[in-house]
């Protein structure tokens, strides 16, 4: 759809022909909506209704909600996204690229084998695989995390034996980290590690907005045997402040098929195995 469409009025949508997306639940609404939001940059009250096929007053609504998680800023008549540069909080951070980041976590479940020791690392991508972890068919997985929510997913999994390292809490991103996160960390080995990422450059390497973030990141793949970037096809090319890895460090990168080609044989020369979900 031309961003016309979405900024002008509801005839314009009506007129696409097979734009309306009635039916949706209310969480896919709004994930449809935020999408929306990074594809155009704006979008008005008028158009979402006519797209969605529901009122104006519901669709403020999820403006309004989408607002107190911070993932867009309201305007007269309908909403802008937020800067990219903005850290934004999990909640609103799951709603973007969810079907990407679903298919990437079942590639990534896949690589797991009875007995293993992982490391899931916090953010989106990562809560995800953890939810398929606990679709998994294994006996026994110890799992390491440092983040709230996804050991809240695996706290009642019998074959997970959950193991966190303590720290700090970032309630942007419901994490811990800090010294005492890092010390807990020294003494544990892992046979994988799953890591999340805001930005992956095949030049600098992977990223983060937050530096004692990045230095436990930098602890786990100090301790793993090996290293798996989990990222959707937006996070390439992105960069942040905080370095977490070069590339070299790690073994492999699992993204979205829309990853741009030219991004992908970069990190193959590089040494990286892509694998694209």
């Amino acid at each position: 759809m031309h961003p016309s469409n979405l900024e002008g009025t509801s005839s314009h949508a009506d007129a696409a022909g097979g734009d309306t997306e009635s039916g949706l639940l209310v969480a896919e609404r709004r994930h449809r909506i935020v999408e929306l939001l990074r594809e155009h940059g704006k979008v008005t009250v008028e158009a979402l209704a006519a797209r969605f096929a529901t009122s104006a007053v519901t669709i403020r609504t999820d403006l309004a909600t989408l607002e107190a998680d911070g993932a867009l800023e309201r305007t007269h008549g309908g909403a802008l996204l937020r800067r990219e540069d903005d850290d934004q909080p999990i909640t609103v951070k799951q709603t973007l690229h969810h079907a990407e980041k679903v298919r990437i976590a079942k590639v990534a479940a896949e690589l797991i084998q009875d007995g293993e020791t992982i490391i899931l690392d916090s953010g989106t991508t990562t809560a995800e695989i953890a939810k398929q972890i606990r679709k998994l068919e294994v006996h026994s997985i110890n799992v390491i995390t440092n983040a709230l929510n996804i050991a809240s997913l695996l706290a009642d999994v019998p074959a997970v034996r959950l193991i966190m390292p303590g720290g700090i809490l970032r309630p942007e991103s419901k994490s811990l980290s800090g010294h005492i996160a890092e010390a807990a960390l020294a003494n544990l080995q892992a046979d994988r590690l799953f890591l999340g990422a805001d930005g992956l450059d095949p030049e600098r390497g992977v990223m983060t907005p937050h530096l004692p973030e990045a230095q436990l990141n930098a602890k786990m793949i100090e301790i793993s045997r090996q290293v798996i970037a989990v990222a959707d096809s937006s996070k390439l090319m992105r960069r942040n402040i905080s370095l977490i890895a070069r590339v070299e460090q790690l073994h492999m990168l699992i993204t979205d098929t829309g990853a741009n080609p030219d991004v992908v044989a970069e990190l193959q020369r590089r040494g990286v195995e892509v694998r694209l979900a």
